[in-house]
């Protein structure tokens, strides 16, 4: 832990509460930080922090949020707070904006976790590593409390979390599973952040078989399986597209097979 850090989760005040009241806040808050960045072009620290007591829970996606009148910890609700920003600003210039405020949350323990589990935006790998490399910081702090995550009914660790939500990336780029969850991300992390278009190639390459294994109705499933037909038609796609994907993250990979699938039922 580095020195002056917490050894407790610090969250803003304005994620604790009713859905409602969150909503509220959060709202409030966007609102304020969009009004400071019209001022001066930068944004001030929440103000007020909190200790997640031991044993609260944090909950981290919208879709575990079954009781919303009851008091909790909403970190999810953070998407509020940029879309209230946004409103704010009238929507000028919007994504400079958005990368400014992630770079101030990622100074903290909390906005890191936000955007290391949510991974909004093209995902780009030095993009993940940043965000990765962050959350890793304050990988202590993180540890002390628990969280609820999409479709998991129980409380999970914060290795547990981390796995549910960056899975993909440690598979696609520290695909020995036998290492630690932090290891992986750390390793993971490092490599996205030096990563050439090969390693890209590569990292996509060692995650297609996971995404197709979501896949549903694929009518060329088999020719889509295949390493060299697969490798041909990333090579085909525009620098944009590549970069769109670059990142091997299985939901983006699962897009562009169907779009392929699609492509291929047209020949």
């Amino acid at each position: 832990m580095k020195p002056g850090q917490s050894s407790s989760l610090l969250m803003p005040s304005f994620l604790h509460g009713s859905f409602m009241t969150v909503a509220r806040r959060t709202s409030k808050e966007g609102h304020r930080c969009g009004e400071q960045y019209l001022k001066d072009g930068s944004f001030s620290a929440p103000r007020e922090l909190l200790e997640v007591p031991p044993g609260e829970v944090v909950i981290a996606h919208e879709v575990v949020d079954f009781q919303r009148e009851r008091p909790a910890w909403r970190l999810y609700m953070i998407a509020r707070v940029m879309g209230a920003m946004a409103d704010a600003l009238n929507w000028q210039d919007i994504a400079q904006v958005r990368s400014k405020y992630e770079a101030a949350s990622l100074e903290t323990a909390w906005g890191a976790l936000y955007f290391a589990v949510e991974q909004p935006g093209v995902l780009r790998p030095e993009r993940v590593a940043r965000r990765l490399q962050a959350m890793l910081r304050f990988w202590e702090p993180l540890q002390s409390t628990g969280y609820l995550f999409k479709a998991h009914p129980d409380v999970l660790t914060l290795d547990e979390l981390m796995t549910a939500a960056c899975e993909w990336a440690m598979n696609a780029w520290c695909p020995v599973d036998d290492r630690p969850v932090r290891t992986r991300l750390e390793l993971a992390a490092e490599r996205m952040a030096r990563a050439t278009k090969e390693d890209c190639m590569q990292a996509i390459l060692r995650e297609m078989p996971r995404a197709l294994g979501y896949a549903r109705g694929l009518k060329h499933g088999n020719l889509l399986a295949n390493p060299s037909f697969l490798r041909e038609r990333l090579e085909m796609l525009s620098p944009e597209a590549f970069e769109r994907v670059s990142g091997a993250c299985t939901s983006d990979l699962l897009g562009l097979l169907y779009a392929w699938d699609r492509d291929l039922g047209k020949q």
